[in-house]
């Protein structure tokens, strides 16, 4: 453990950091099973779960947790398997 009262600091916040990424990651990756689901199952709520994770997907590149990049890349993938089914 760290002996400095700002390292001490650090790692409590380090800490709470680290289980809101960790959570909102998990919402992330949850939102975009469910619509992989949705769409190997043919059901009918994919456009709207395809919505969803699209905006799961930007919520966690305007946090940081993902890139901006690897968000619309993925953003475009649900897109096009939406639209094959």
């Amino acid at each position: 453990m760290p002996q400095i009262k700002s390292a001490i600091k650090r790692v409590k916040t380090n800490a709470t950091a680290n289980k809101r990424n960790a959570a909102e990651l998990s919402k992330l990756r949850t939102a975009v099973r469910k619509f992989n689901e949705a769409v190997e199952n043919d059901a009918k709520d994919v456009l709207d779960l395809e919505v969803k994770a699209a905006r799961a997907l930007d919520k966690a590149a305007s946090k940081g947790l993902i890139s901006k990049n690897k968000a619309n890349r993925d953003k475009s993938r649900l897109s096009k398997k939406a639209a094959n089914k």
